[in-house]
C-alpha cells in the first residue's frame, strides 16, 4: 500500500509517500481501502517527535481518522461486510491507502455524503461530543464558550452545542472565521486579536459567566477562562496549543465550585472508544444524515501533497477540516 511516512522528526518536509507493507486484519477486524483521511493538530506534534503513538501503533504513519470501503472482514466480524462504505476513528496510520480497525470502531457512511466529508467527522466530533456532554454535561439553556471556533473541533462543538439548545460564544482570529461560524449557529463571536474574551463574557452575561468553557489553547487563557466561568462552571481542556505551564491560585476554583476536566481520545482503551463510537452513531449521525449538522471541510489535498497540507494547517488559515484524498 501507499503511505505518507515520517522519515525523521522535523518540519512538514520530512514526509515521503512510499510503498509499505499492508496491515493484517485479525478475526474481529476489517481491512479498509482508504479513500480519505484528515489532518489533526496531533499529527503535527507526532511529525515533530513530540507526540508518540500509543504502544502497538506505528509512529511513522500519522492519521487519526479515515473513510473508505471494506475489502476484508474477519471471521468474527458482525454487522460489517465487504463493500460497505464506512468511516471511523484510528489510533494512527490513517495517512495510508489501507487501514485495519476493529469492526465496532467503524460507522456506516450516511447516504448524503462523500468520502471527503465523512473523513472530516470522526476525530473532531468524537472529541467535541465527549468534551461537551460526557465531561461537562452541557444541557439546553446553558451557555458555552468555545475557543478556536474555526478549527475542526471548534466547528463540530459549535454545531453540537447549538443543536442542544445552548447559547454559544466563540473566539477566532479573524472576522471572516467568525462570520462563517455565525452561519453554523454562533451567537456571539469574539476576535481575540483585538478583544478580551473575558471582558466580553462579563459584559454579555451581566457578570454571571458561562456554564461551560471548551479550550484547546491552555496557558495563555487559563486565568481568563476561570474569570469567565459561572457558578458551578465546567472547563474542559482538549488541547494545549499555547502551552501547558500555569501559575495560579487554586482558591479561585472554590468560591464558584468550578470543575476542571482534561481529556484526550487517542490513548484510551478500545472499549471506551467503542462506547463513544456508539454514542456518535446514535446521537450525531442522524443529525448529519438529515443535514442539521454538517462536517466542515476547508481544503482537500491529495496524499502526495501531505507536506503542503501540513504547511497549510500550520498557517492557521483553515476554517474546518483539512482532508487528504487517497486515490
Amino acid at each position: 500500500m501507499r503511505a505518507a511516512v515520517i522519515t525523521e522528526p522535523g518540519g512538514p518536509g520530512v514526509f515521503r509517500v512510499q510503498e509499505v507493507d499492508d496491515p493484517k486484519a485479525g478475526p474481529e477486524d476489517v481491512l479498509v481501502d482508504v479513500k480519505a483521511s484528515a489532518l489533526n493538530r496531533a499529527d503535527l506534534l507526532q511529525r515533530e517527535g513530540k507526540y508518540p503513538a500509543p504502544p502497538g501503533v506505528q509512529t511513522e504513519i500519522p492519521g487519526l481518522e479515515f473513510s473508505g470501503v471494506v475489502i476484508e472482514a474477519g471471521e468474527r466480524v458482525l454487522g460489517v461486510a465487504k463493500g460497505d462504505k464506512v468511516f471511523g476513528l484510528l489510533p494512527g496510520g490513517g495517512y495510508a491507502s489501507r487501514v485495519v480497525t476493529h469492526h465496532r470502531m467503524v460507522m456506516p457512511m450516511p447516504a448524503n455524503m462523500d468520502f471527503v466529508q465523512a473523513a472530516a467527522i470522526p476525530e473532531v466530533f468524537f472529541t467535541a461530543y465527549d468534551a461537551l456532554f460526557n465531561h461537562c454535561e452541557l444541557i439546553m439553556g446553558e451557555s458555552v464558550l468555545i475557543h478556536a471556533i474555526g478549527s475542526g473541533v471548534g466547528t463540530a462543538a459549535l454545531q453540537l452545542a447549538h443543536h442542544a439548545g445552548a447559547y454559544v460564544y466563540g473566539t477566532a482570529g479573524s472576522a471572516d472565521k467568525l462570520a462563517k461560524a455565525a452561519e453554523l449557529g454562533l451567537d456571539v463571536g469574539i476576535n481575540y486579536k483585538d478583544q478580551d474574551f473575558a471582558e466580553i463574557i462579563r459584559e454579555k452575561t451581566n457578570r454571571t459567566g458561562v456554564n461551560v468553557v471548551l479550550d484547546m489553547i491552555g496557558e495563555p487563557y487559563w486565568e481568563r477562562n476561570l474569570a469567565s466561568m459561572s457558578l458551578k462552571g465546567r472547563l474542559v481542556l482538549v488541547g494545549l496549543m499555547g502551552g501547558d505551564k500555569v501559575q495560579t491560585s487554586l482558591g479561585a476554583l472554590m468560591p464558584k465550585r468550578l470543575r476542571i476536566h482534561g481529556t484526550t481520545l487517542r490513548a484510551r482503551p478500545l472499549e471506551e472508544k467503542i462506547a463513544i463510537t456508539q454514542q456518535i452513531t446514535k446521537n450525531v449521525l442522524p443529525m448529519i444524515a438529515d443535514g442539521r449538522i454538517v462536517p466542515v471541510v476547508d481544503r482537500d489535498f491529495p496524499l502526495e501533497q501531505v507536506t503542503q497540507a501540513h504547511e497549510y494547517m500550520e498557517s492557521n488559515a483553515n476554517f474546518g477540516k483539512i482532508i487528504l484524498s487517497i486515490d
